[in-house]
């Protein structure tokens, strides 16, 4: 699962955002670039529900990575 931070995100919301991941049992790796902060989750997120997440503040936009067949 990809997390796309909204650009020029605080390290508040930020850090918001990784606690709940923490929190889910999840763990993940943070990519910074100039523009934009992308979390890349770590862990089983087939049946996870991303609603939450999705409304948490500084998140642009959730993407689950499809199962392998």
């Amino acid at each position: 699962m990809l997390v796309v931070m909204k650009k020029n995100v605080s390290e508040n919301d930020l850090a918001q955002v990784k606690q709940y991941l923490i929190d889910e049992n999840f763990d993940f790796h943070q990519s910074t670039g100039s523009n934009r902060t992308i979390i890349g989750v770590i862990g089983d997120t087939q049946q996870f529900d991303t609603a939450t997440l999705e409304q948490l503040p500084g998140v642009h936009v959730v993407f689950k990575i499809p199962a392998e067949t």
